[in-house]
């Protein structure tokens, strides 16, 4: 299979560097489907007969497997390239869907844990980091720009996964037009396997479409110099090892968990969380099925806009003071959004919408932040090993909001004061992350490279 070696996808003379992003987003907005899994959780919770918080596991061991996946492999994929790990994440990906089905068919939640969480989870590491490095070398003179592009994807595949997976079910399910419906297991199984299929499909052709620049090629009329001058931004390298025993990176790993933690309070729990918000006192939302998943989807707007529009922004900024935004803004955001959210669904919208926005900008600035500290050399592996940050993360966002729920009711009979409690501790976690960035400083010399890392496929071989 050497079609699929890094350098067999070196982009020959003239290649112009803008038919990159929409291989990145090929597969990143079929891996983003991730954020659409509220959906379905209510389905999957009355087929399996089980809590919020044994469903939520599903959810959780995705993100865990993301984090250690893109931890383990980070270096793997620097040095084979994107074309066979967008290959791998595709096989994962879509493999994990088919094993899931088969949990859901045959009644054995075990399964769809193995299936969509750990087999699926690894697909979704390897394709989360596959293209970041990749873009950041093909854009040195907008990192955050690059990193926006290729990430702004995983924040909207729950864009189109959202609707597509509502009218699926309602097509899979006969029941779809009764009152008060809640799609059946086979349904969700169906769904399942037609993600499988399609999923595969676009990511293949994100594997045969990305391309890697020569070692020697930088961009017309870019000046590095410009670029070094700036505060953070460094011009020497650190190797992934290195990187690990730095404080830079551990704060930006609690800076990241954080973000992350808090974003995902909203994001797991999208669907129903609307509807409970405007639950009247007969038991019956003011808001429908149908409206809530519109309401995923445009989560998954915030969450793909702010992806771009706030890492572009941080070109200009800086990305410390980017992350001031992040965590300071939201801090008060969800303070409001915890006391007042409910008086009106506009308001509500708003907030949250917001508040995605700069969850979907902390995850895609992320890898530029590194680039300005740590250098080019080894930036998609270190980018795998602050990804851990999302793995716990994904245990403590679910676990923090679905331990809180399930203590004040059964789902189907909360209101907006049930999710109080949850929310304001997601304010907490932004105050911890705000601070520790306040402490983020350039990496001291001691951690750099002696002398000009290797590339492409001198790396390959000085590694081997």
């Amino acid at each position: 299979m050497s079609w699929l070696d890094r350098d067999r996808t070196i982009a020959p003379p003239g290649f112009n560097r803008w038919l990159i992003p929409p291989a990145a987003l090929a597969v990143h907005l079929c891996i983003g489907q991730a954020y659409a899994t509220s959906v379905y959780k209510t389905a999957l919770v009355a087929h399996f007969d089980a809590s919020l918080v044994q469903v939520g596991v599903i959810f959780s061991i995705a993100i865990v497997m993301l984090g250690l996946s893109a931890a383990i492999m980070g270096t793997w994929v620097d040095t084979n390239g994107p074309r066979k790990a967008m290959f791998v994440a595709a096989l994962f990906w879509s493999g994990g869907f088919l094993i899931g089905s088969l949990g859901i068919f045959s009644n054995q939640l075990w399964l769809v844990y193995v299936g969509y969480g750990f087999i699926g989870g690894i697909g979704l590491g390897i394709g989360y980091i596959s293209p970041v490095s990749t873009l950041i070398k093909w854009f040195p003179d907008r990192p955050g720009l690059a990193t926006g592009m290729a990430i702004m994807g995983f924040g909207g595949g729950a864009l189109i996964a959202s609707p597509v997976s509502t009218a699926l079910l309602g097509i899979y399910d006969p029941n779809s037009g009764a009152a008060n419906w809640v799609a059946s297991g086979d349904s969700v199984g169906k769904l399942f396997l037609t993600l499988a299929v399609i999923y595969l499909a676009y990511m293949m052709f994100g594997a045969f479409t990305i391309k890697v620049p020569a070692a020697d090629w930088v961009p017309a009329g870019f000046d590095a110099s410009k670029v070094r001058v700036k505060a953070l931004v460094t011009s020497n390298h650190v190797s992934a090892k290195n990187a690990i025993r730095t404080r830079q990176f551990w704060l930006l790993w609690v800076v990241l968990f954080c973000n992350v933690t808090a974003g995902i309070g909203i994001l797991e729990q999208a669907a129903p969380m609307i509807q409970d918000f405007f639950r009247q006192s007969d038991g019956n939302s003011l808001v429908s099925a149908a409206v809530a998943g519109g309401f995923v989807g445009l989560l998954s707007l915030a969450n793909m806009g702010g992806r771009f529009a706030w890492s572009a922004t941080s070109d200009k900024t800086g990305r410390k003071n980017i992350y001031m935004v992040y965590l300071g803004v939201g801090t008060v955001l969800y303070v409001l959004l915890a006391l007042v959210g409910s008086s009106t669904t506009a308001l509500y919208v708003v907030l949250a919408f917001i508040i995605i926005s700069f969850y979907g900008g902390g995850f895609a600035t992320a890898p530029a932040y590194l680039r300005d500290l740590f250098g080019t050399f080894q930036v998609g592996a270190i980018h795998g090993r602050l990804l851990t940050a999302w793995s716990a993360a994904g245990i403590a966002g679910p676990l923090i909001v679905n331990s809180f729920l399930d203590a004040q009711g059964a789902p189907g009979a909360l209101t907006a004061a049930a999710y109080q409690p949850a929310l304001l501790t997601m304010v907490g976690l932004l105050v911890v992350g705000f601070v520790a960035n306040l402490f983020v400083r350039p990496v001291h010399t001691d951690f750099h490279e002696p002398e000009k890392p290797l590339v492409g496929a001198q790396a390959k071989k000085a590694h081997a």
